[in-house]
C-alpha cells in the first residue's frame, strides 16, 4: 500500500494541440495536452486529467451528443473510445491514416471521420455490448486534397466536409434521391470551417484567406426523398434492410464517389445551391490568416480566430460585428462554444494558453497558460496546498494542488529559473535564476519584495533557504561560490569559496544550521552557519555531483553523481552509509539521430534529481530518461519504477529505432516532412510573401527536470516535458489490514457498536483498514463520549485515526464532529505525539492541509456575511436616526429608500434580507 501510487492529475500544461469541446451541460472544457486530455470544471472550478493516455500526441476529441462518449484520435490515427462517466477505455482502434476532425451526428447513431481526402461514416457505439464498436457504413470520395473540417445537419439527414483544394462538399447521410452530392466553390484559400444553419440545408463556408460564403438551399430538410430500389429486386433489398435495422447491425460498405463538374442530366430533380453572400474578414492592404471558427446555431452567433491572435464575433446572415478583441499574439488554434452561446473556449497551441471568455459581459470566465518552454524545477509549499513551478521561459508560477489551476505568475526573471523553494512559514516563495538575481515573492500581496544580488554579475544555478527561513543562499555557475543573504535586510552575508566548479545543488538541513553544497569538482561541503560558514566536513565523491538532498530527519545525506549511483552520507560523521548503482534502473531511449545504441548511451546518462519520501523510508530519482525510479534506502533494492510517458510524439522514448524510418539515403528524421502544413513552415514560391524559413520542427526530448514528495506524504510531483504529473496513493486498493486475524470481522465491529463498547468497535475497524466501516464506527460515538473513547485508544492507533480524520475532511459535511475528535485526540496524546514527531510529521501535515483547506474557505464566507450584517444594521441604524428627525410626512420616501439599500444587498423586501442573514 505505501508504494501504490498512480497518476492523478496533470498541472503545468493546459492545451497543446486539437480542437475543444464543452461538454452537454456547458460547464466543463475538454482540452487535449499532448497525450492526455484534461476537463476544466467551470463551474466548480477544478481540473481532472482522464486517467488514460494515447501513443502519439492527440489530435482530434469527437463528443457524443449526449456527453457520456468520446473518441480521441492521435496524430498516428489510433483512436480510444472513452466513457466520459466512469472515466474507463472501451474500445481501441486504428483508422489507418491520419484523421483531421471527427464528428458525432446529433442523432447520436452515426459519426464521420475526415482521412486523407475522404470522408468515412460509421456506426456509433451502442448502448449495448457490441463485439466490433466501430462498424463502417459509408466512404465518401470527391475533394482532391485533404478533408479538414466536419458539421452536421439538426435532423442528422446531411453533413458537410470542408477540403485544402478550396471546395466544400455536402453528401447525404441517407440514400437520398435528390442529394447524393454537392460540390461547392467559390473560394481561394483552403477551407477552415464550414457549418449549416439551424434546421436547413443552408450554409456557411469560410476560408484561410479570410472569406465567408453564404450558400442558400433550394430545398427544405423535410424535401429530401429516399431513393426507391428498382427493378425485382426491390422487395427483397427492403426486406434485407428492414432485417439489418432490427438486428442493428451496420450495413455493409458502401462507396460514395463525388464529382466536382457532375454532367447536366445527373443536376436533373436534385437539390440546387447558391450563393447568396461573400463577405471579407480582412481589409485592403492587410493579410491575417483565419485559423479556426465556430458557429452558434440559435444565437446565429459565429466567432473566428486568426494568425495574429484576434477573434471576431459576428451575426449572421446579416455579417453584423459585435466584438472584435486580441487575446494572444500567437495564433488561435481552436475555438469552441457552449450550449448556451455564453462562453467561448480559445485554444494557442503556441504559447500553450486555454482561454474561456464570456462575450456578453466581456470577460474572462478562465485564463490559463502553462510554462512556454521546459518545467525545470518545483516545490511543495510546508502544508502541500500549493506546488510552484519555474520554468525556461522566466516564469514563476504557483499552482492549487485541490483545483489544479495556477492561481499567480510571476514575470520579474528575465531568463531561466534554476531554482524555487518556500520558506517554512509557505508564504514566501524564493527562486534563482540565470539572470543573475535571487528573488523572494510575496504570496499574500503577490509581489516581489526582495531581490539579492552579487557584487559581480553571475548566473545562479540552484537556491536554499533555512528552516527559519532568515537565510537564503544560492550557488554560482560560473563563478564557483555561494553566495549567502539575509532576508531581513537583503544585505550579502558571505561569499563561501572552496568549491573548483559549478555548484550544482545546495540544501539546507532541515534540523541544524548546515548547508550542504554539491559541486561538479567531485565534493560535497558541509558549511556550518553558526560557525562563521567554515567548511565542517568536505565529502569525497567518485564522480562529479549532480543533486543533493537532507532526509526530513536531517539525519542523513543523498548525493546523486555523474556515474549513475547515489551514496548515503552521516553527515554528523562524514562516513559513507551505502550505495545504490542506478545505470540499469535509469534505462534511457535512443534518439531519432543517435548514432549509437540505448545501451551505449546510457553510460553518459545518469539521475539529475533526487528526494526523499515524507517519512524517510524510499528516495525518488529521475533523470534523462522516461523512468522515475523509487528505491528503499535501508535495503538499497529498487522497489518501483514509474513510466511517467508512453507518447512517442517525444523523442528518445523508444529504445530500438524503427527500421521503416531508415533508408538508404539516410534516417527520414533528418527531412522536415511538415513543411507545409497548416502548423508547418509555408514554403514561398517567388514573389510571395509568406511562411517563416527559419521555423522547424523539433520534437522534444523525455526527460524529468525535478522531484519532490508532498509534505503530507500522500502525493509526489514530477517536472517532465509532458507537464507537471502529480502521482498520489491510490485509494482504489480496498483491502490492506493491519494485524488481522479471524475474530476481526465486519459483524463483529457492528455487534461491538450495538452493545456500545465503541473502542473494541474502533480498534477492529482500524485493524480490518476498510474506510467505510471506520467512519461507520467513528461517527456511531455520541459527542458526549468522544473524550471518553479517545484517551483509551492505544497510541499506535492514534496515527491511524488521525490520517482517517484527515482524509475525512476532504469529503465529509461532519466538519464540527471531526474537527471534536482531531481536538480531543492532540490535546490527550500531544506528549506522546511529540517524541515521534519525525515519523508523525507526514500525518500532521496532512491533516493540517485538510483543515487549512476547509478554514480558508469558511473565512471568506463568515467575512461576507458579517460585512452583509453590518451593513445592514448600519441601513436600519440610518432609517432610525431619519425617523427621528424628520416630520412623519416622508415616511413613503424612508420606505423607498430602504428598499433601495435592500435591492444593493441582493433583491428587495422581506425575502432578500432572511437570505442575507441565513
Amino acid at each position: 500500500m505505501k508504494f501504490a501510487y498512480r497518476f492523478s492529475n496533470l498541472l503545468g500544461t493546459v492545451y497543446r494541440r486539437g480542437n475543444l469541446n464543452f461538454t452537454c451541460d456547458g460547464n466543463s472544457v475538454i482540452s487535449p495536452v499532448g497525450n492526455r486530455v484534461t476537463v476544466f470544471d467551470l463551474k466548480n472550478n477544478k481540473s481532472d486529467t482522464l486517467p488514460l493516455a494515447t501513443r502519439y500526441n492527440v489530435k482530434s476529441v469527437g463528443l457524443s451528443p449526449d456527453g457520456r462518449l468520446a473518441i480521441i484520435v492521435d496524430e498516428g490515427g489510433d483512436a480510444l473510445l472513452v466513457s466520459l462517466v466512469c472515466r474507463s477505455v472501451l474500445h481501441h482502434f486504428h483508422f489507418k491514416g491520419s484523421v483531421h476532425s471527427v464528428s458525432f451526428s446529433p442523432s447520436g447513431r452515426k459519426f464521420v471521420v475526415t482521412k486523407g481526402n475522404i470522408a468515412q461514416m460509421y456506426h456509433a457505439p451502442g448502448k449495448k455490448r457490441e463485439f466490433n464498436a466501430f462498424v463502417l457504413d459509408k466512404t465518401y470520395f470527391g475533394p482532391y486534397d485533404e478533408t479538414t473540417c466536419i458539421d452536421w445537419t439538426d435532423d442528422s439527414r446531411c453533413f458537410v466536409v470542408g477540403s485544402k483544394d478550396m471546395s466544400t462538399w455536402v453528401f447525404g447521410a441517407e440514400r437520398w434521391d435528390n442529394l447524393i452530392y454537392y460540390a461547392l466553390g467559390g473560394h481561394k484559400d483552403a477551407i477552415v470551417a464550414c457549418f449549416f444553419e439551424s434546421n436547413s440545408l443552408d450554409l456557411y463556408s469560410l476560408s484561410q484567406d479570410g472569406v465567408l460564403c453564404v450558400w442558400q438551399c433550394d430545398t427544405p430538410p423535410e424535401g429530401l426523398r429516399l431513393k426507391p430500389p428498382a427493378g425485382w429486386k426491390a422487395d427483397l433489398l427492403q426486406r434485407e434492410e428492414e432485417e439489418e435495422e432490427e438486428d442493428q447491425e451496420g450495413d455493409r460498405e458502401t462507396t460514395i464517389r463525388g464529382k466536382a463538374t457532375p454532367a447536366e442530366e445527373e443536376k436533373t430533380g436534385k437539390v440546387k445551391y447558391s450563393r447568396l453572400a461573400k463577405y471579407f474578414f480582412n481589409k485592403e492592404g492587410d493579410f491575417n490568416n483565419l485559423t479556426a471558427a465556430a458557429f452558434h446555431k440559435k444565437s446565429h452567433l459565429l466567432v473566428t480566430g486568426f494568425a495574429s491572435g484576434i477573434f471576431h464575433l459576428h451575426e449572421l446572415p446579416e455579417f453584423n460585428l459585435i466584438h472584435s478583441l486580441s487575446i494572444s499574439d500567437q495564433s488561435i488554434a481552436s475555438v469552441a462554444i457552449n450550449s448556451s452561446g455564453d462562453w467561448i473556449a480559445f485554444g494557442c497551441s503556441g504559447l500553450g494558453q486555454l482561454l474561456v471568455w464570456e462575450w456578453q459581459s466581456e470577460s474572462y470566465v478562465l485564463k490559463q497558460q502553462g510554462h512556454f518552454n521546459s518545467m525545470v524545477t518545483l516545490a511543495y509549499s510546508p502544508d502541500g496546498q500549493y506546488i510552484v513551478t519555474g520554468g525556461d521561459d522566466g516564469k514563476v508560477k504557483v499552482w492549487n494542488t485541490l483545483s489544479g489551476f495556477c492561481f499567480v505568475t510571476f514575470t520579474e526573471h528575465s531568463s531561466g529559473v534554476t531554482g524555487v523553494t518556500f520558506t517554512a512559514t509557505g508564504y514566501v516563495v524564493v527562486t534563482s535564476s540565470m539572470d543573475g538575481t535571487v528573488r523572494a515573492f510575496d504570496l499574500h500581496r503577490y509581489r516581489n519584495f526582495r531581490t539579492f544580488t552579487s557584487p559581480r554579475p553571475t548566473q545562479f544555478s540552484c537556491v536554499a533557504v533555512d528552516a527559519s527561513g532568515e537565510i537564503v543562499s544560492a550557488g554560482a555557475q560560473d563563478s564557483f561560490e555561494i553566495f549567502v543573504w539575509s532576508m531581513q535586510t537583503g544585505r550579502l552575508l558571505d561569499v563561501l569559496s572552496g568549491h573548483e566548479g559549478p555548484i550544482s545543488g545546495l540544501c539546507f538541513n532541515p534540523m541544524k544550521s548546515i548547508l550542504a553544497s554539491a559541486s561538479w569538482d567531485k565534493t560535497v561541503r558541509l558549511w556550518d552557519m553558526f560557525d562563521s560558514w567554515r567548511t565542517k566536513e568536505t565529502l569525497a565523491l567518485t564522480s562529479d555531483a549532480l543533486a543533493v538532498t537532507f532526509r526530513p530527519d536531517g539525519a542523513e545525506l543523498a548525493v546523486a553523481t555523474l556515474n549513475s549511483q547515489i551514496t548515503f552520507w552521516d553527515p554528523e560523521n562524514a562516513v559513507q552509509t551505502g550505495s545504490i548503482e542506478g545505470r540499469h534502473d535509469l534505462k534511457t531511449g535512443r534518439k531519432e539521430l543517435d548514432k549509437i545504441t540505448a545501451k551505449h548511451a546510457a553510460k553518459g546518462k545518469a539521475f539529475t534529481t533526487l528526494c526523499y519520501s515524507a517519512d524517510g523510508q524510499s528516495i525518488l530519482a529521475g533523470g534523462m530518461s522516461k523512468f522515475v525510479c523509487i528505491y528503499h534506502v535501508h535495503e538499497q533494492i529498487l522497489m518501483k519504477r514509474f513510466e511517467i510517458s508512453c507518447n512517442l510524439s517525444l523523442d528518445a522514448m523508444e529504445e530500438f529505432l524503427n527500421r521503416r524510418k531508415m533508408t538508404e539515403f539516410g534516417n527520414l528524421a533528418l527531412i522536415d516532412q511538415d513543411a507545409g502544413q497548416e502548423d508547418g513552415v509555408a514554403i514561398p514560391l517567388p514573389g510571395v510573401r509568406k511562411g517563416d524559413m527559419s521555423s522547424r520542427h523539433f520534437k522534444p526530448e523525455i526527460r524529468v527536470t525535478s522531484l519532490r514528495f508532498s509534505p503530507t506524504g500522500r502525493c509526489w510531483a514530477a517536472t517532465t516535458t509532458e507537464g507537471l504529473l502529480i502521482y498520489s496513493l491510490d485509494t482504489r486498493v480496498l483491502f490492506d489490514p493491519f494485524e488481522l486475524d479471524t475474530s476481526v470481522t465486519p459483524g463483529r465491529v457492528r455487534e461491538a457498536l450495538r452493545q456500545q463498547d465503541f473502542t473494541r468497535a474502533i480498534l477492529m475497524a482500524l485493524r480490518l483498514n476498510e474506510s467505510k466501516l471506520v467512519q461507520e464506527a467513528l461517527e456511531a460515538v455520541p459527542r458526549g463520549e468522544i473524550e471518553v473513547v479517545t484517551s483509551s485508544l492505544p497510541e499506535l492507533y492514534v496515527e491511524k485515526v488521525l490520517e482517517f480524520l484527515a482524509s475525512s475532511f476532504e469529503v465529509s459535511r461532519h466538519l464540527e464532529f471531526y474537527l471534536l475528535w482531531t481536538h480531543k485526540l492532540l490535546m490527550l496524546h500531544g506528549q506522546k505525539l511529540k517524541s515521534r514527531a519525525g515519523t508523525l510529521l507526514p500525518v500532521i501535515q496532512f491533516l493540517q492541509k485538510s483543515i487549512q483547506r476547509h478554514l480558508d474557505d469558511l473565512s471568506k464566507l463568515c467575512s461576507w456575511n458579517r460585512y452583509n450584517m453590518q451593513y445592514a444594521l448600519a441601513v436600519s441604524k440610518q432609517r432610525g436616526m431619519k425617523r427621528s428627525l424628520e416630520p412623519l410626512g416622508s415616511e413613503e420616501e424612508e420606505e423607498a429608500s430602504e428598499d433601495d439599500s435592500l435591492h444593493l444587498l441582493g433583491g428587495g423586501g422581506r425575502d432578500s434580507e432572511e437570505g442575507m442573514l441565513a
